[in-house]
């Protein structure tokens, strides 16, 4: 993706002129930047003001996860922290807050690479009120299933948060947080990125159907038939 690219670079160009600090291995230090370019493009994209949400990329065994409260525009590759799956951390900042979650997904869904974590204004809106996306457009599809589930409310870092979101994320991609936000995964950085842009502009549509009327639903036999072409969608042949 051309613009998490681009915030790449600018996460890497942030750092100059200011002391070095002591630099992640040369190993871990391009993933380290894609995490803060990821983190940065949500903020960018009003998904996250400030210092909320967080995001994580797998890395070996563990993962690499975004610093609790610091703002995007300060946060640099150094920053980043480095954790096992077992919750034990490495760096000099402390993980964020919801790394339980983050953690708990990576684990238990081999398949993703990455986990972002939003509180982007109208996916947020419907998870105030408790509800999930329906099929009410076939690009629902692309979060995985059916529909897009909101997770029962539960206080942020908590085991009880984890839980539900896991279970919202039973074989789907992405889900809301009741009175809190959404979660969109995906094999890669730019995976999980464009699927977080996807449920905000389904969102966004989904509340403005719902002011309009009441929205039309599509079957059970069409999503099902949907999710069948998504499986070849934009393979190379």
């Amino acid at each position: 993706m051309a613009g998490l690219r681009r915030a790449e670079a600018a996460a890497t160009a942030a750092q100059a002129g200011r002391p070095r600090p002591e630099r992640p291995r040369l190993a871990h230090a391009a993933s380290h930047r894609a995490l803060v370019a990821a983190a940065r493009a949500l903020h960018d994209r009003g998904f996250n003001p400030r210092r909320a949400g967080n995001a994580s990329l797998r890395a070996g065994r563990g993962f690499l996860i975004t610093p609790t409260g610091m703002d995007y525009d300060a946060m640099g590759p150094a920053d980043i922290v480095a954790m096992s799956l077992d919750g034990t951390a490495r760096g000099r900042r402390a993980p964020s807050s919801e790394w339980r979650f983050h953690a708990d997904i990576l684990r238990a869904r081999p398949e993703f690479g990455a986990v972002l974590h939003a509180h982007p204004p109208h996916a947020t809106a419907l998870a105030c009120l408790g509800k999930p996306i329906p099929a009410f457009h076939y690009m629902v599809a692309a979060a995985g299933g059916a529909d897009i589930r909101c997770a029962p409310y539960a206080t942020f870092g908590s085991r009880a948060l984890s839980r539900n979101a896991l279970k919202a994320l039973a074989d789907r991609r992405a889900c809301l947080l009741a009175n809190h936000g959404m979660i969109a995964c995906g094999a890669d950085l730019d995976d999980a990125l464009g699927l977080a842009e996807e449920v905000e502009a389904l969102a966004r549509q989904y509340l403005l159907a719902l002011a309009a009327g009441r929205p039309r639903l599509l079957p059970a036999r069409e999503m099902a038939k949907v999710l069948r072409l998504f499986e070849d969608y934009g393979a190379r042949r």
